[in-house]
């Protein structure tokens, strides 16, 4: 039998009883937005020197995330130049299959990495090579939400995507995403609406978490609560017109 499904049959009950009659309006009016009858679709961006756990924290929260909805969820890792073996900055090296394709998404995910160390893979080589922020920049669409964690945040915005926007990023970071005209939010996690941001490394299971509920309602979010033995934390901070 699949973990996954293992942990779902194990943990359902005990998410259904936690959950009763704890969704909030917000909630319910989210499970009633359009477009609910079709998969979420989340591609998570990959580059050389990406940080392991910016990039897998996500993927395991929306992979995982199916069990505890009634809608579907089609998870990928994505690289801009296609196919290939991607190396991550303490050597981990994974397959990805997917190449890049936001017409086909419904959420992007930017990690970081490597921005402490300039010269090398990461996120200031990305900068410096620009191809990934000029095609972060031309992703920008009704029905997209971009997001983005840790010092993933920069590649938005050297893509533009940050400019008078609240947002956040790793606390390395916060001085050059607000010299970069950037509203920084003293937030584990900012919404606003199509841009959702967090802070560093870890915060990736709470963008995450927040996005599940988000999009697929509080129910969702707290059984994934259970079977990651993981509760969100910090403040989120989301915009009135966030949905």
């Amino acid at each position: 039998m699949n973990r996954r499904t293992l942990l779902h049959a194990t943990t359902a009950l005990g998410a259904a009883t936690l959950t009763a009659g704890a969704a909030t309006r917000a909630d319910a009016a989210v499970s009633a937005a359009p477009g609910r009858d079709r998969p979420l679709r989340v591609h998570v961006v990959l580059f050389d020197g990406v940080e392991e756990l910016d990039f897998t924290a996500p993927y395991e929260v929306f992979s995982a995330s199916g069990y505890f909805a009634d809608r579907e969820v089609e998870v990928r890792y994505v690289t801009l130049d296609g196919p290939r073996t991607v190396e991550a900055a303490y050597g981990t090296r994974l397959r990805v299959d997917h190449g890049w394709a936001p017409k086909e998404a419904d959420l992007l995910v930017v990690p970081g990495g490597g921005y402490a160390r300039r010269e090398d893979p990461g996120v200031w080589a990305e900068i410096r090579r620009g191809s990934l922020p000029r095609a972060l920049a031309a992703a920008a669409r009704p029905g997209l939400t971009v997001s983005a964690l840790c010092t993933g945040v920069m590649l938005l915005s050297a893509a533009g995507l940050t400019s008078g926007r609240p947002c956040t990023t790793h606390h390395r970071a916060r001085a050059d995403l607000e010299r970069q005209g950037g509203v920084l939010k003293n937030a584990r996690v900012v919404d606003d609406g199509d841009l959702v941001t967090a802070g560093g490394v870890t915060s990736g299971l709470d963008l995450a978490l927040w996005l599940v509920r988000r999009e697929l309602g509080a129910d969702a979010a707290v059984g994934l609560e259970e079977m990651l033995e993981y509760e969100a934390r910090g403040t989120v901070w989301a915009a009135r017109d966030s949905r």
